[in-house]
């Protein structure tokens, strides 16, 4: 019904659009709240409390990205065919969050794929995006052909692909056969989240798509990894326990090593979608380690980091859009011209390197919590990884807002109410939430 309420609004007008997604929003979430958990819905679909934050995530961040893609309706570019895109790939999200069987799940999870390239390629800015585009395209499919083998192995093999029915315990030797079987299921969703090593495709795809590409794959494809991930490992938890080091290693010297190339960044949006692969590091570990603390702040730093992330690659092509320009040679002295959008870097910077009252402060620390109960040593990384990220963010806020600005610049709009509305409504769920942290955490 919803989905057929916002296939007229796309029709009908911009503004309807963007009303619809939010009473979308508002509904689902009261419905929530009251209680009425949605345990299935047929047709193999079905909402679980992780699902159910991620839909809605999903819903939130459409829906500000067609407030923040106001430039694609002021200039008639093609914004009907763009409304369609985002109600496409709203459609496959939902559906992909919601299914229960592995192979819808799939078909859903690669879906998504179509319009994402779409946006790219049609709103993107420079000429490179058809590179960018192909690369993330031929990355993601080259990685998840291996799962759709994968899955109708296991069908053929358990006779169902039911989440609930597919049991780890069939799965308790350490073959040959088995160790291929569980990699072949894993890879999509690590290259898909992105772990450093198969991180590569998404700087360029974050550099050349449009804003709302940026805060969509921001916002919401990567954690569909860290989601597959949440519901594939179960199966193969005998398997994947004998590999915990090797996935925990990966993600936290990956996370430092990206940590530091944060730091030679010049590019905004560069800066940001490596900042991403750090966080993401973290949230693998935690999926990992198959622990209470782990999951639950792996969640969390996936909601929070949608949240924050989306809203600084809004605020970097705010600046893009009056200054002609993503460089940090050339952004430099923001605050001497645009003074009220420097207290929103500040704060959106400040929830990047998990400052309080943060939800990546409260999942960082359930994150360290589980990482250190299971070794020690683990310290230093997480040690490394902290500092780095309060150093990147801090680099590009001072980098951004302090010095000589642009010469070639002489007049510039601090923010409109829209804009300022947009980041609004990313940074209040940032640091409201974490006053309901005991019902994420559980």
């Amino acid at each position: 019904m919803f989905m057929n309420m916002l296939m007229t609004a796309s029709v009908g007008s911009w503004v309807n659009y963007q009303i619809s997604v939010f009473i979308f929003s508002f509904i689902f979430g009261v419905y929530m709240i009251s209680g009425n958990s949605i345990s299935a819905v047929g047709y193999s679909m079905g909402l679980d409390f992780v699902s159910y934050l991620l839909v809605f995530l999903s819903i939130w961040i459409v829906g500000l990205i067609i407030s923040g893609s106001q430039k694609v309706f002021d200039s008639k570019n093609f914004f009907s065919l763009f409304l369609f895109m985002m109600n496409f790939l709203l459609f496959s999200l939902l559906l992909t969050f919601c299914c229960l069987d592995l192979l819808l799940f799939y078909i859903f999870f690669e879906m998504s794929l179509i319009p994402t390239f779409i946006l790219i390629l049609g709103w993107g800015y420079q000429p490179e995006r058809i590179q960018a585009g192909f690369y993330m395209m031929f990355y993601t499919l080259f990685a998840s052909l291996p799962l759709l083998v994968s899955l109708l192995s296991l069908y053929s093999y358990s006779g169902s692909l039911e989440m609930s029915l597919l049991k780890s315990s069939s799965f308790t030797d350490m073959g040959f056969t088995s160790l291929i079987w569980y990699f072949c299921s894993v890879f999509a969703f690590v290259v898909k989240l992105p772990v450093y090593m198969v991180h590569l495709w998404l700087p360029k795809a974050h550099v050349e798509a449009p804003v709302a590409g940026s805060m969509i794959l921001a916002g919401v494809l990567l954690k569909l990894g860290g989601y597959g991930l949440l519901r594939i490992l179960p199966i193969f938890s005998y398997i994947s326990s004998s590999f915990t080091w090797f996935w925990i290693s990966l993600g936290l010297v990956g996370g430092v090593v990206v940590s530091l190339m944060c730091l030679r960044q010049t590019d905004m949006k560069s800066l940001i979608a490596y900042s991403s692969v750090a966080h993401m590091g973290m949230v693998l570990c935690g999926l990992m380690l198959f622990n209470w603390w782990g999951y639950s702040g792996a969640v969390i730093v996936m909601i929070g980091h949608g949240l924050c992330s989306s809203g600084l690659f809004c605020l970097a092509n705010m600046c893009y859009e009056r200054i002609g320009s993503r460089s940090l040679l050339v952004n430099k002295g923001l605050l001497n011209f645009m003074p009220s959008m420097a207290l929103w870097w500040f704060l959106l910077s400040a929830g990047n390197m998990a400052a309080p009252p943060s939800l990546n402060l409260l999942g960082e620390i359930s994150l360290i919590i589980s990482l250190i109960s299971w070794s020690k040593i683990s310290m230093l990384s997480l040690s490394l990884l902290s500092f780095f990220s309060a150093a990147y963010s801090l680099y590009l806020f001072s980098l951004s807002q302090h010095g000589k600005y642009f010469s070639s610049l002489f007049s510039c709009c601090s923010g409109k109410t829209r804009e300022y509305l947009v980041l609004s409504l990313h940074w209040v769920p940032l640091n409201i939430l974490i006053l309901k942290g005991n019902i994420l955490v559980n």
